[in-house]
C-alpha cells in the first residue's frame, strides 16, 4: 500500500475507529469515471473531495462524480458571492489539508476545515472516496462518511 493511504488508513482507524477496505489502482483513479469503471460502480456513487478557497478559507465539498460544483451555489452556500468563489491552489491544499489533488479524502485532513457534502451522495448505499493518493479508493456509507467529515447536505452543483 501507498505510504500516504497508509497514512490515511492509520488515521481513520485512530480518529473513528473506521477500518477502511482500500483498493488501489495502478492505473489511477483520478476523474470520477476513472474510479468509476475501475471499481464498477455508477459514476455517481464516486464521492469527490474538492477544494475550494471561499472567500479566503478552504472548503471541501464531497460531491458526486455525476455532478460538477457550482461556484455560486457554493458561495450561496457560504454566504458570499461566486467571485469569491475558486478552486483552492494545490500548494496550498496539501500544505493546509496535508492531501494532494486527486487523493484528497473526505476526512482526515491536517485542520479541521467546513465540509459539504452533496445531498445526492446520500441516495445511495455505498460511494467511494479517495484514500490518500490518486490511485486508491475505499467503499463507505454515505452517512457514516457525512458523520466522520462532520458534513453538511448542501445543493453546490449546476
Amino acid at each position: 500500500m501507498h505510504p500516504r493511504t497508509t497514512a490515511f488508513v492509520e488515521r481513520a482507524r485512530e480518529e473513528y475507529g473506521f477500518e477502511p477496505d482500500v483498493e488501489e489502482f495502478p492505473e489511477g483513479t483520478k476523474t470520477a469515471a476513472d474510479a468509476a469503471e475501475a471499481v464498477g460502480c455508477d459514476v455517481a456513487q464516486i464521492a469527490s473531495s474538492l477544494v475550494f478557497d471561499v472567500d479566503g478559507s478552504l472548503v471541501v465539498s464531497v460531491t458526486s462524480g455525476a455532478n460538477r460544483v457550482d461556484e455560486g451555489a457554493l458561495g450561496v452556500a457560504f454566504d458570499v458571492s461566486a467571485d469569491a468563489v475558486s478552486m483552492a491552489d494545490a500548494g496550498r491544499i496539501k500544505e493546509e489539508i496535508g492531501w494532494s489533488i486527486g487523493g484528497v479524502p473526505p476526512f482526515c485532513h491536517d485542520r479541521s476545515v467546513p465540509v459539504v457534502i452533496d445531498e445526492t451522495l446520500l441516495e445511495h448505499e455505498t460511494v467511494w472516496a479517495a484514500a490518500g493518493t490518486p490511485e486508491a479508493v475505499f467503499p463507505i456509507d454515505p452517512s457514516e462518511l457525512r458523520r466522520f467529515a462532520d458534513a453538511e447536505p448542501t445543493v453546490v452543483t449546476e
